[in-house]
C-alpha cells in the first residue's frame, strides 16, 4: 500500500541529499519532493499561499507567522544555522568606527524579520550596546508575513534597490546579508568576525538556527 503523499520542499544540503534523492524513505510516506531555487523564495511561497504539505522555513519567519495566526506546525528537526558575526558589512567612508557607532545610521537588510537579520541584531544589542530602535533599517524586500506591521524606524529601499550597491554609493552605511562586495570600501564591521563569533559560542552555547521543517 503506498504512504501518504505528501510535496515537500527543502534545500539541497549534504544531510538533505540522501533524503531527496530517494536512498532514505518510508513505508509510510511518499515524499514529493519539487526543487525550487533558491530556498529562501520559498518562504514567501508557503507563508502566504500554504503550497507544499511540508517546506522548510526560516525560524525568524515561523515565529512570526504563529504571532499572526497562520495555520502551521512545526517539526523538530533544523535545516540550516550559521555564525552571523561577519553578515554585517559596512562603507569604511561612512565615518563608522565599530559597531557601537551604528545609532542615527542607515542599516540595510532584506527583510527585518528574516533570520540572519534577527540573529545580528541579537548581536549588535547584547554584545555591542547598540539599541536596535536607534537605527534606520532599510528593507529591499518585503516580508514573508504580509501581516506584520513593521516599526517605524524600519523603511522600504528604492524599488528594486540592491544592498549592495547602496552600501558602495553610501546611501547605507552598513548591511547584513550581502555576502562579498567587490569593493575595497565594504569591510565586515565586526573586527575578526569568525574568532568573535567562535568565542561568543562558547560563552552563550547558542549556535544559532535559520530554517527547520514544518
Amino acid at each position: 500500500m503506498p504512504g501518504l503523499p505528501l510535496t515537500t520542499t527543502i534545500g539541497s544540503y549534504a544531510h538533505t541529499r540522501a533524503l531527496k534523492d530517494g536512498r532514505v524513505n518510508s513505508e509510510k510516506l511518499d515524499l514529493q519532493h519539487i526543487e525550487i531555487s533558491p530556498i529562501i523564495s520559498v518562504f514567501r511561497r508557503m507563508i502566504r499561499g500554504l503550497e507544499f504539505d511540508v517546506s522548510e522555513m526560516s525560524l525568524s519567519t515561523y515565529l512570526c507567522a504563529l504571532a499572526h495566526n497562520i495555520p502551521i506546525t512545526a517539526i523538530p528537526i533544523f535545516l540550516a544555522r550559521g555564525l552571523h558575526h561577519g553578515s554585517i558589512s559596512y562603507n569604511v567612508n561612512s565615518g563608522i568606527n565599530s559597531p557601537g557607532d551604528l545609532a542615527g545610521r542607515r542599516v540595510g537588510v532584506r527583510g527585518y524579520t528574516v533570520a540572519t537579520g534577527v540573529w545580528v541584531r541579537g548581536i549588535l544589542q547584547t554584545c555591542y550596546g547598540v539599541d536596535p530602535s536607534s537605527v534606520t533599517w532599510v528593507l529591499n524586500w518585503d516580508e514573508h508575513v504580509a501581516e506584520y506591521v513593521a516599526h517605524p524606524n524600519v523603511v522600504a529601499g528604492p524599488e528594486g534597490s540592491n544592498l549592495a550597491d547602496m552600501l558602495i554609493s553610501g546611501e547605507i552605511d552598513a548591511a547584513i546579508g550581502v555576502g562579498k562586495v567587490d569593493s575595497p570600501d565594504i569591510q565586515p564591521l565586526i573586527p575578526d568576525a569568525r574568532n568573535a563569533a567562535i568565542e561568543h559560542l562558547k560563552d552563550t552555547g547558542i549556535y544559532p538556527i535559520n530554517h527547520r521543517l514544518w
